[in-house]
C-alpha cells in the first residue's frame, strides 16, 4: 500500500543551510507542505489534548540554574546510548508511516540519522520494510514494535530486526487500545496505516512478554510508554535495558502528566539499572538539556522530525538536527560547563511557566502570543 504525500508544492532546492536558520522554520515550512489531515495527524493528539499541553508544560516548568568564569573554548555535545557514541543524544522516534511526510519515509529517515550521527527508531506501522530501510544507509537504528501477531511473529520479528543490524528492539506499551484523536474523527479521516490486522496481539502485550522477550533474545529491549515509578521498577526487575518515558506525545491517555514530569520518579526507581530516554514536546535545545539535567540518557523526538522530513526530506532533518545541536551547545557553555554529560540536577530549578502551553508553544515566534496551536 502506497500512502500519497497529497496537497505538497513543488520542493524547495534552496540550500537548507540557507533556508532553515531557526527550528520554528520547519514547522512553517510542513503546514504549509502537508495535506490538512496529515498536518492535523501530526500536530494533534487525543481527546482534549491535555497530556500533550502538559508535556510543554512540563518543559517549561524548568528553569536553569547558570555558573560562569570557566573556561568554555571546548563545549562537547555528544551523548552515549546502549554503548553506541551520537553526534546528539536524540532518538528519532518511532512515528507510524512515515511516508506519509516524504514519500522516502524510513529510507529518508535513516540516510539523515547515518549522516548526522544519531539513531533511528524504525516503526512496523510503516509501507517500507525494515531490510529496505536498513540498506539505504550504515547508521544506526532501533526496530521499533507494536506486537501485531504471536509468539512467533514476534520471533520473526526479532530474526529481521537482528538480520538488519538493528542494535536493539523497542516495545511500545502503552497503546493497548487506539485512542480517541478527535482532530482526526471530526475530520472522517481514517488513517490508511491503520488498516492492518492484528490490534488484538498489542492489547494483550502483557509482562509475560517481556519476560519472554529476556529469557529468548540477546539483543536489548526498550520498553517504550513508561509513566510511573511502578512500571519502571517493575521493566528493571524483568532485566529491560531501556526504559522508555512517554505518554506517546499526548496521543493516547488525556489528562497524563507531563513526560519530563515524570522523569525523576523514574530515575529514582531505576536507580542506575538501565538506561532511560524521555520524549513529550522536545523541540529546543534548551529541552533536550533539561532532560539530561534530570537524569534522562537520550531523548526522543517525533513532531519536530517529522516537520523536518516534510520539509526538506534528508537534507531537512541532518539541518534540524545541525540547529539542535547549536542550541544545546550553547545552553551548555551558559550553563558554564564543558560537556553535555555533566549537566545535572543542579543546573535545573522548578520556575512558573511563562505561556499558556501548547504543542509548538517552544516557538513564539511561529504563531502570536494569544493563539494556541
Amino acid at each position: 500500500m502506497t500512502i500519497a504525500v497529497t496537497g505538497m508544492n513543488e520542493a524547495d532546492n534552496t540550500d537548507p543551510s540557507e533556508r532553515f536558520l531557526c527550528l520554528h522554520e520547519f514547522v512553517a515550512a510542513a503546514e504549509e507542505r502537508l495535506d490538512n489531515n496529515i498536518w492535523n495527524y501530526l500536530r494533534g493528539a487525543t481527546e482534549t489534548e491535555t497530556t500533550a499541553k502538559r508535556n510543554r508544560q512540563a518543559l517549561d516548568s524548568v528553569a536553569f540554574r547558570p555558573r560562569v568564569l570557566n573556561d568554555m573554548r571546548e563545549v562537547s555535545v555528544t551523548g552515549r546510548f546502549l554503548g553506541r557514541e551520537m553526534e546528539l543524544p536524540v532518538l528519532l522516534a518511532p512515528v507510524g508511516s512515515l511516508e506519509s511526510f516524504e514519500s522516502g519515509g524510513g529510507k529518508t529517515a535513516m540516510r539523515a540519522a547515518a549522516g548526522f550521527g544519531n539513531a533511528l527508531m524504525l516503526s512496523n506501522v510503516g509501507t517500507i520494510p525494515i531490510e529496505e530501510v536498513s540498506a539505504t544507509a550504515d547508521g544506526l537504528l532501533i526496530s521499533a514494535l507494536y506486537k501485531r501477531g504471536d509468539d512467533a511473529w514476534l520471533d520473526e520479528q526479532v530474526r529481521r530486526a537482528k538480520d538488519a543490524g538493528c542494535f536493539a528492539v523497542s516495545l511500545t506499551v502503552d497503546s493497548a487500545y487506539y485512542s480517541r484523536r478527535e482532530r482526526d474523527i471530526a475530520a472522517r479521516f481514517v488513517k490508511p496505516w491503520r488498516a492492518g490486522a492484528g490490534a488484538d496481539w498489542q492489547a494483550a502485550l502483557n509482562w509475560k512478554d517481556v519476560e519472554r522477550f529476556k529469557e529468548r533474545y540477546d539483543l536489548p529491549l526498550i520498553l517504550k510508554g513508561i509513566a510511573t515509578a511502578e512500571d519502571a521498577a517493575m521493566a528493571v526487575e524483568r532485566g529491560v535495558d531501556v526504559v522508555y518515558v512517554s505518554n506517546h506525545g499526548g496521543r493516547q491517555l488525556d489528562h497524563g502528566r507531563g513526560a519530563l514530569d515524570v522523569l525523576p520518579e523514574v530515575v529514582d526507581a531505576v536507580a542506575g539499572r538501565a538506561e532511560i530516554v524521555v520524549d513529550g514536546s522536545i523541540q529546543r535545545g534548551t529541552d533536550l538539556v533539561k532532560a539530561i539535567a534530570l537524569g534522562a540518557n537520550a531523548v526522543g523526538m517525533g513532531r519536530l522530525f517529522c516537520c523536518a522530513l516534510a520539509a526538506g526530506g534528508e537534507a531537512g532533518v541532518v539541518r534540524m538536527l545541525s540547529l539542535l545541536r547549536d542550541e544545546v551547545r550553547t545552553a551548555v557553555a551558559l550553563l558554564g560547563v564543558n560537556s553535555l554529560s555533566e549537566v545535572g540536577p543542579r543546573h535545573v530549578h522548578a520556575a512558573a511557566p511563562v505561556r499558556e502551553a501548547s504543542v509548538f508553544s517552544a516557538f513564539p515566534l511561529l504563531y502570536p502570543e494569544t493563539t494556541q496551536f
